[in-house]
């Protein structure tokens, strides 16, 4: 018996709901945070925080585990990425706290 395009619509959006569980799961366990004030670098270098919610962006292109948007320290649209905290020094951790990203995911 096929199954209805409500039923079709709820298992494909349980899919998704479950990938991005899943993949969450994994960054998190990989050493990567998620929230308000995540520290992200772009690619010319800069560190800065911003909003960082799996699944959810306004301000910004989501690409996997990179986004494309605006960087606020070199004021240019570049790609980021969410740095693990193991990976920054307590300098670089300082500097990403004083430079934020406009407060929406």
């Amino acid at each position: 018996m096929a199954l209805s395009k409500r039923a079709r619509g709820l298992i494909i959006t349980g899919a998704i709901i479950g990938g991005y569980a899943i993949g969450t799961a994994v960054a998190v366990r990989r050493g990567y945070s998620f929230g308000r004030n995540v520290i992200v670098r772009c690619t010319a270098g800069h560190l800065f925080t911003t909003v960082w919610v799996p699944g959810a962006s306004v301000k910004s292109l989501r690409l996997g585990l990179w986004r494309l948007q605006w960087c606020p320290v070199g004021k240019h649209v570049t790609l980021v990425h969410p740095v693990k905290d193991a990976d920054l020094t307590e300098t670089e951790r300082e500097i990403a706290s004083e430079r934020h990203d406009v407060p929406v995911p």
